[in-house]
């Protein structure tokens, strides 16, 4: 067998070695090599969710903090590929310097191709995850070998690929992989302008080769650091555009993304959401009398509250100076008031020391559900503050919904699992009424036959 033909070969066993590895244990249910991806909510830190909304993907399509979307690597990888394919023909068949091999290289090249349409056009984005990365890069540096050896091996002109292949990695992958990449491109290129049979290597084509290497590496060492810096930067980027400084939520314009992608996803799915509009009581007077200084420490602590009381896949915010928002996916308004009147009892018992006393804050809270409050962001916007509103306007420290047509239920009231609803604080003074300072939950009210509690015309809850 010629040592071309056998270089194939191997080249060829490895690929499928490799990619073996790679795809085979997730298809029989074990873990593979690769860390399983993470979607942003899955994330902690939401950092995933906050890139999304800022780059204008899908909360999905993110596989790790920093990465880039998988459509821009698509495109992007798609034209390198697709221009470095056409240029190499061009110049094979125009030049004639390869005679001898020219149809091997077009068979190359042609291979290359039909794996740059398999999985950059005909798998679905975001398929293979992060073994993709893995799979690109084992069949690039194969490609790049073979494309040298039939090209005169010391003699060929492509050596450039290897740093290509590498630096373009660097930009995408951990500094591991890149690393991994790297000593694979070293190696391949040794392989690559090695003479055949047991002649030694001549003392130019160490030097040249030496030189090639030390570039390759150096090179990959530059694009490391540079990427690094640049997720760096980025995530930095990120977090000062979505991030409250002084709460540690997130701000509006986030929200909003938020809220939108949301009503999206329900009109997709026909599952709804809620939504809590919540305002810190008299948070001016805290000012006043105390100071700035601990009115910022008040609002961390309610931020504070508010954060560690959501799932994951909530999304807190910060929606003006002392107004907070909180985005319940796939949650019934049932839901909804539990976890409001969890917030709203852990404001209550938050103390935040000053001068010998503590300061008591308190917190007035409006839900609102879609689509009934609200088939916009808009719409369910002005509902929840017309609802929190409405807790202000009863005495503050409380809950509120807003007013829908009253089917003429009494009783006690009750939530959508039969439950009795629990009355936090003094008994009203009058029907209707609660006194002020009190948090009463929803009162005489009656679930409708979606389990949502119905309010009354006199816009109780």
């Amino acid at each position: 067998m010629e040592p071309v033909q056998t270089l194939i070969l191997l080249a060829v066993i490895a690929n499928l070695a490799v990619m073996g590895s790679v795809l085979l244990p997730p298809l029989l249910g074990r873990s593979g090599p690769l860390p399983a991806t993470t979607t942003a909510r899955d994330a902690g830190d939401g950092r995933a969710a906050e890139m999304a909304a800022v780059l204008g993907e899908t909360q999905a399509d993110l596989a790790e903090p920093g990465a880039v979307p998988p459509g821009a690597y698509d495109r992007v990888v798609r034209i390198v590929s697709w221009v470095f394919i056409l240029a190499t023909s061009t110049i094979v068949a125009l030049t004639g310097l390869w005679r001898d091999t020219q149809p091997a290289i077009f068979a190359l090249l042609a291979a290359a191709g039909l794996f740059v349409v398999v999985v950059h056009d005909l798998l679905p984005t975001g398929a293979l995850g992060t073994a993709k990365f893995v799979l690109e890069g084992s069949v690039a540096i194969t490609f790049a070998t073979l494309l040298i050896v039939l090209t005169g091996r010391d003699a060929s002109p492509f050596f450039f690929t290897f740093p290509l292949i590498v630096g373009g990695a660097a930009l995408v992958v951990s500094p591991r992989v890149t690393f991994g990449l790297a000593a694979a491109a070293s190696l391949a290129y040794i392989v690559a302008i090695a003479p055949p049979g047991s002649a030694g290597i001549p003392p130019q084509t160490v030097a040249v080769a030496g030189i090639n290497l030390t570039a390759l590496v150096l090179l990959a060492y530059v694009a490391m650091v540079i990427a690094r810096e640049q997720r760096r930067a980025r995530d930095a980027a990120i977090r000062l555009s979505t991030i409250d400084p002084l709460t540690g939520l997130f701000n509006r314009t986030f929200f909003f993304a938020a809220v939108e992608r949301e009503i999206a996803r329900s009109a997709r799915s026909g599952r709804g959401f809620c939504l809590l509009m919540m305002d810190l009581d008299e948070l001016k007077q805290i000012n006043d009398r105390h100071g700035h200084f601990f009115g910022d420490r008040v609002l961390r602590g309610v931020g504070e509250v508010i954060r560690s009381g959501g799932r994951r896949i909530d999304t807190a915010a910060r929606y003006g100076g002392d107004e907070f928002v909180v985005l319940l996916p796939e949650t019934d308004p049932t839901g909804a008031y539990v976890l409001a009147e969890k917030i709203r009892q852990e404001v209550a018992d938050l103390r935040v020391p000053v001068a010998g006393s503590a300061i008591q804050p308190s917190i007035s809270i409006g839900v609102v559900s879609y689509p009934d409050d609200g088939r916009t962001s808009d719409e369910l916007m002005i509902t929840a503050d017309t609802s929190m509103y409405r807790s202000k306007r009863a005495g503050r420290n409380r809950v509120s919904g807003v007013p829908v047509p009253d089917l003429g239920g009494v009783g006690d009231p009750v939530f959508d699992n039969g439950t009795a609803a629990s009355t936090a604080g003094p008994v009203a003074a009058a029907a209707g009424q609660a006194a002020p300072g009190t948090t009463p939950a929803p009162a005489k009210a009656a679930t409708t036959r979606t389990g949502r509690p119905r309010k009354r015309a006199d816009n109780s809850v």
